[in-house]
């Protein structure tokens, strides 16, 4: 038996898990103790961000993030969970680890 298609609201659930997303260009810093790259945001939710980078990161490893041009703010822990290489770089999804089951709760 051939594979069933999924419907648009399978992935309309899983892609609206994270939150409603917002496009953002935002300067970012990534880096752990081995390293250090910097790039830009794509988009942003309450889960995550997508950005582009210079160089390229490991999925399944956890980071440090700086979004913004004031390097002396307040880094977020997060982790790479899927990477899509570019010729110039790569682009990423930062799942946030600093938050309770890694999406806050929604505002009333």
């Amino acid at each position: 038996m051939g594979r069933t298609p999924s419907s648009p609201e399978q992935h309309a659930q899983r892609r609206s898990s994270g939150g409603a997303r917002r496009e953002a260009s935002e300067r970012v810093v990534l880096k752990n103790a081995d390293f250090e790259t910097r790039g830009w945001t794509l988009n942003v939710s309450r889960g995550g961000i997508r950005a582009i980078l210079e160089d390229h990161l490991m999925t399944g490893v956890e980071y440090e993030l700086v979004v913004g041009d004031d390097e002396s703010a307040a880094p977020r822990k997060v982790c790479a969970v899927w990477a899509q290489d570019e010729a110039d770089g790569q682009i990423v999804g930062l799942k946030y680890l600093d938050t309770e089951g890694s999406i806050p709760p929604q505002d009333p």
